[in-house]
C-alpha cells in the first residue's frame, strides 16, 4: 500500500475488540513512533505502554475514550532539555511529541489495528494514577485494537477541503 493509500485508510476507529495483538506488531509500532524527526533529535518524549488490566483500569479512570481496546499507549512531552527555537524561544517538545504520535497512529493503521487520536482525558488525574508521567505535558492516548466487526469510519471521514481551499503559492 502507497503512503497516500495508507493516509487515506486511517479513520478514528472507535470500536475495538479487546483480542491480544501480537507482540511483533506492538514492536514495529513502537519502531515506528521512535523512527519520527524530533528538533535536533533531542527526543525528549515518553511513550507509555498501557496494557495491564490494573494499568488499563487506571487509564479508565481517566478517560471514557478506550473503545474496549486491550491495549493504549500514552505519549508525553518533556519540555526541559527540549530545542527551543532561538527566535522566540517556541519550545518544539509537544511538537516533537505529536510528530511520535503521528508515526505511532500511523503504524496501528499499517499493522492492521485501529485507534483514534484521544485527547479527551483528565491528564492530572493520570498523572496522579502513573506518577512516572508526572513531569511530562501528556499529548495524547492511543487505545489500540483489532477493528470491531461493525467498526467503520464517521460519516465525516471523506470529506476534506480542495487543495485550492488548503494550500497557499507564495
Amino acid at each position: 500500500m502507497s503512503f497516500l493509500e495508507l493516509a487515506k485508510s486511517r479513520y478514528s476507529c472507535r470500536q475495538l475488540t479487546d483480542a491480544a495483538i501480537e507482540p511483533e506488531k506492538i514492536e514495529r509500532i513502537l519502531q515506528a513512533a521512535i523512527a519520527a524527526p524530533t528538533a535536533k533529535n533531542l527526543q525528549r518524549y515518553t511513550i507509555w505502554q498501557i496494557q495491564s488490566e490494573e494499568a488499563m483500569a487506571k487509564l479508565k479512570q481517566t478517560t471514557k475514550f478506550t473503545f474496549g481496546a486491550g491495549v493504549a499507549f500514552v505519549i508525553g512531552a518533556k519540555k526541559d532539555g527540549a530545542f527551543d527555537r532561538p527566535f522566540d524561544n517556541k519550545n518544539f517538545s509537544e511538537i516533537d511529541a505529536a510528530i511520535v504520535a503521528t508515526h505511532l497512529m500511523l503504524a496501528v493503521q499499517d499493522e492492521g489495528l485501529g485507534t483514534t487520536w484521544v485527547g479527551w482525558f483528565d491528564a492530572p488525574k493520570l498523572q496522579e494514577l502513573f506518577p512516572e508521567m508526572q513531569e511530562h505535558e501528556l499529548i495524547a492516548v492511543f487505545p489500540v485494537g483489532y477493528p470491531a466487526e461493525s467498526a467503520k469510519p464517521a460519516v465525516m471521514h471523506e470529506k476534506r477541503r480542495e487543495i485550492s481551499e488548503a494550500v497557499v503559492q507564495l
